[in-house]
């Protein structure tokens, strides 16, 4: 009889927190919130040099559909279960399914994701927070291409300074969590990504004046068959679901915080047109400093933090660009940490009965240890011999795994639960409350049936090298 006893306690500090659940004071808070948690590192880090790897034009026009036909779809359905189910990622499978061991599971997947990514997210900010206190003091003076670009690989391996600014940029994560939704994840959401939003126009009005403006445009919006592979278009689907945040529980913990007032499609429909804007304006502020100088766009991952400081240091006015620069990639950085330290500490809540605050403080002490060994990577410090067994650093595993595997998992089974096992009945109500776009229900569900479902295993057979499209075509 125990285990029932327990299963009903349980239930019971569910249902007090479904009762006493915080919800967004308005739509544009919900949209700032929401926006803020999927542009993250996804569009100022990840989407230039993805961009410059896969040919620019072509690529950009396949990411934006990729992201109005797949990606919304399924940010959409994360929206709804969020909405109807009022609870966290768990909470939400194990009252829509009557607790059925296997959706569940989705759920804690969601959190799993979540909080592996944000032991390593914080380092990539913690980076971004050392990068604008080297602004500051001007560190790209008097020293040569060679030192800039190196300085860098020099903090890499520096695990000691890497610590400290993991430290210090999870400790602003919970600082802004701590209050709640809306006095702490709205209210600087709100704040953050307005300003981000001001930061990265006024970048892109700088650039406008540089050589390489005209070049950068045609690269990313004039297509060039030339260079595109077909595996191209699955990079760009993968893209989608990572600037989107898809697959990680922040949007089925978000929408548990709606009204049943707000409208779901076109709510989705703003923020993935902001996503998408944001992506390009990222693009057209980075690669016009690289075209100026005669750099190629094909940098890759150490194109923020090895060739731009490099290339800021030339420009005039290069304290206040670079200080800027690197405060609007913190920036974003935390915008998305704070949904990411959410998602677990909702669930701790509605699943243990926790407080607000002793949930918080757990989800922040434990990213923080867990993210020790990615802060150590560079070092050699911790597991030395992890680079000789696995091919890569302990950050980079840890990123591979969520990436090619949890995040597309994730991101399947929501497709598959919507479009399959969810009552059409709750779906259609749910996509119909508060919205005037109710036609758009069937396709939608179309989509989530048939499209979402096979591009994301086609993404997860090409990245997992069980098949390749490139070679489909020579």
């Amino acid at each position: 009889m125990l285990p029932f006893y327990l299963d009903i306690i349980k239930i019971g500090k569910m249902m007090q927190s479904q009762t006493h659940r915080e919800h967004w004071s308005s739509q544009i808070g919900f949209i700032l919130a929401a926006a803020g948690s999927a542009i993250g590192l996804g569009t100022l880090w990840k989407f230039p040099y993805v961009t410059g790897e896969n040919g620019g034009g072509l690529f950009v026009f396949i990411y934006i559909l990729c992201t109005f036909f797949i990606g919304i779809p399924i940010f959409v359905a994360e929206l709804i279960l969020g909405r109807k189910a009022q609870r966290g990622a768990v909470g939400i499978f194990a009252s829509l399914t009557h607790n059925a061991t296997v959706w569940k599971g989705v759920g804690w997947l969601g959190v799993a994701s979540s909080f592996l990514i944000m032991s390593y997210y914080s380092v990539l900010a913690g980076w971004g927070l050392n990068y604008v206190f080297m602004s500051l003091n001007q560190f790209y003076l008097n020293r040569s291409a060679q030192e800039i670009s190196g300085i860098f690989d020099t903090l890499a391996a520096s695990g000691d300074i890497t610590i400290f600014w993991h430290f210090i940029f999870t400790a602003i994560t919970i600082a802004v969590v701590y209050p709640g939704v809306r006095q702490g994840i709205e209210y600087w959401s709100r704040f953050m990504t307005s300003s981000l939003l001001i930061m990265l126009v006024a970048l892109c009005a700088y650039t406008i004046t540089l050589d390489g403006f005209g070049q950068a445009v045609d690269f990313l919006f004039k297509p060039d068959f030339s260079n595109f592979k077909p595996s191209s278009a699955l990079e760009a689907l993968g893209l989608s679901f990572f600037t989107l945040s898809l697959g990680q529980g922040i949007m089925l913990t978000y929408g548990s915080y709606m009204s049943r007032t707000e409208d779901i499609p076109k709510t989705s429909a703003i923020i993935g047109s902001m996503i998408i804007l944001i992506s390009l304006l990222a693009g057209l502020m980075i690669f016009p400093v690289i075209f100026s100088f005669g750099f190629t766009p094909q940098e890759g991952r150490g194109l923020v933090f090895k060739t731009l400081p490099l290339l800021f240091g030339k420009l005039p006015g290069a304290l206040l660009i670079s200080t800027t620069f690197f405060i609007l990639f913190v920036f974003t950085a935390l915008t998305s940490s704070i949904a990411l330290v959410e998602v677990v500490v909702a669930n701790f809540i509605d699943l243990m009965g926790w407080s607000r605050r002793k949930a918080v403080l757990v989800t922040g002490i434990s990213c923080f240890i867990f993210g020790i060994p990615s802060a150590l990577s560079g070092s050699n410090t911790l597991f030395a011999n992890w680079p000789v067994i696995y091919g890569k650093t302990f950050l980079a595993t840890v990123d591979d795994i969520v990436s090619i595997w949890l995040l597309p998992i994730g991101g399947l089974m929501i497709s598959i639960y919507t479009g399959w096992f969810l009552s059409t009945a709750i779906s259609k109500e749910e996509f119909s409350s508060g919205t005037k776009w109710k036609f758009l229900w069937r396709p939608w569900l179309f989509f989530m049936r048939w499209v979402a479902p096979i591009a994301i295993i086609s993404i997860m057979l090409q990245k997992s090298g069980l098949i390749n499209v490139d070679a489909w075509v020579k």
